[in-house]
């Protein structure tokens, strides 16, 4: 044995104030639900489990409380947007441009919060329906326009009651691994392609992150669960509104701890779980369990909040034991943990040069519903059917290219926040998970959460540089240049830097 062991072991905690607050936004039973091109359905037919939206407010310890936007000027509140952070976690795939900003809107017009300090965070489920302004003329789609209506004011309320029940709380940081994602670029060597699926042959990150909130009579008020997976279990069979995954992990977990389960997808870009794209939602179920076991497993090895562990010296027994005693934090470290920061900003990322027009794009479109009205008239109901996924494609891609701002970069939209001796990222669209993976190396053993698909799907996929021309679906969708991944990696890194130096 080398040198002297530690007399003292410090815990990632933070301190600031904290409320949470949780609603039912599940739609109509029959509202529009196809999400995948192989769907051969439109409307959903039923509920697996109920979707949810979760407000959470954060502010540094010292911050004045947010406040009810009717009892104050929401321009005065406050001396800055830093001095605030509202988390909107939501079951969904994604909301369009212009939903996002009716939940942000609704949100700052009730709550005096700025704009700007509004975060919509979605879990990226599949299985929910897919509320696009393009889809309110096929069947369920007339359920979509009030639904998003009642969505606005459940935010709206939703964030006030977590504003109303902020109170100052003690933060404790744990990491686990759990092995429900995997890698799915899949190389097809018949075929000679890439799918996306499965892929046993290459490793996936299967870091856990989970942070428990803990008032000062140490109740537990919040979990927060951070981990990278598309909740892409339930697939085109599938015909029940559902959160997927995430509903049972919330349920193993707010079973246990009495307190409300916020997810937080990762970096997912490349990660999908083993056992996905199939239509019954008891895999789901399983998928969600084994998910919220590892995170009951990392939250049973946090400490008391606010304490370290100290050694206390020998016991004389059968053997001379040493022990070690739990310890109240002292003052210099409760000013470390309660260290606040946030930076929002907009990193510019070249678009790629071969972007379509989108009169491309529509001729394509017209070209597979010939050939699908074709294949329908030969009788040919399969080949009728890849026409149809091909149609949805080539409406994706209309959707997606129509609404790029204009100009040779995308403004990708970041939040870096620091909160006490942790640190948190949020982005737009879907990083592969080389972005959390390089993050939390470079800044080892910090923990870092990373969260993805924040406030719109912005460019789509962030995808390695060495990862293009191969033909990969995740490549073939992305909007922005070779590179890119990489250069926000970095650009993070820096803010990173600087927050933790302020």
């Amino acid at each position: 044995m080398n040198g002297t062991p530690p007399t003292s072991v410090e815990f990632p905690q933070a301190a600031c104030r904290l409320g949470v607050a949780r609603a039912d936004i599940t739609p109509p039973a029959d509202i529009y639900h196809r999400m995948w091109g192989a769907a051969s359905h439109d409307r959903a037919e039923g509920i697996h489990r109920p979707l949810t939206a979760t407000a959470v407010v954060l502010q540094p310890l010292d911050a004045a409380p947010a406040v009810d936007a009717a009892s104050v000027d929401a321009a005065a509140a406050g001396d800055s947007d830093r001095q605030v952070q509202v988390l909107l976690a939501i079951d969904h795939c994604l909301l369009g441009a212009e939903a996002i900003d009716a939940v942000r809107d609704a949100v700052s017009r009730r709550v005096a919060v700025p704009r700007s300090a509004i975060l919509v965070h979605f879990s990226h489920t599949h299985a929910a329906g897919l509320m696009l302004p393009d889809r309110q003329e096929l069947p369920g789609g007339e359920r979509i326009a009030p639904y998003l209506a009642r969505l606005y004011q459940q935010a709206a309320e939703l964030v006030a009651e977590a504003v109303s029940n902020a109170v100052p709380c003690t933060l404790a940081f744990g990491q686990g691994r759990c092995g429900l994602a995997a890698n799915r670029d899949y190389w097809d060597a018949d075929r000679r392609q890439f799918v996306c699926g499965y892929n046993p042959a290459q490793p996936a990150d299967d870091t856990l992150l989970v942070v428990r909130a803990s008032d000062s009579r140490q109740r537990t008020l919040a979990v927060l669960v951070n981990y990278a997976c598309h909740p892409t279990t339930l697939a085109w069979d599938n015909r029940l509104i559902s959160p997927d995954y995430p509903g049972a992990m919330r349920e193993v977990i707010e079973r246990e701890t009495g307190a409300a389960c916020v997810f937080l997808q990762g970096a997912a870009g490349d990660l999908g779980p083993r056992e996905g794209f199939v239509g019954d939602a008891s895999v789901a179920d399983r998928n969600g369990q084994q998910l919220g076991h590892a995170a009951l497993a990392a939250l049973a090895a946090l400490p008391p909040p606010a304490t370290r562990y100290d050694y206390a010296g020998p016991v004389i027994s059968g053997a001379t034991i040493g022990t070690w005693h739990y310890q109240p934090l002292d003052d210099r470290r409760l000013r470390e943990i309660a260290r606040w920061n946030v930076l929002r900003e907009e990193i510019p990322l070249d678009y790629r040069a071969e972007l379509p027009r989108a009169a491309q794009v529509q001729a394509e479109r017209d070209r597979w519903l010939a050939e699908e009205h074709a294949a329908r008239e030969q009788g040919d109901s399969r080949r009728a059917a890849d026409c149809r996924a091909m149609i949805e494609r080539q409406t994706r891609l209309l959707s997606r290219i129509g609404g790029l701002p204009a100009g040779p970069s995308y403004p990708l939209e970041i939040v870096v926040g620091r909160l006490g001796d942790a640190v948190w990222v949020g982005v737009q669209g879907e990083p592969y998970s080389q972005f959390q993976q390089e993050l939390r190396r470079r800044f080892h053993p910090r923990p870092i959460l990373v969260s993805t698909v924040c406030n719109s799907w912005g460019p789509s996929y962030l995808v390695p540089a060495r990862c293009y021309g191969q033909g990969l679906y995740q490549e073939s969708v992305a909007v922005l240049a070779a590179g890119c991944l990489e250069r926000l990696t970095d650009e993070v890194a820096q803010r990173m830097e600087r927050l933790l130096a302020e």
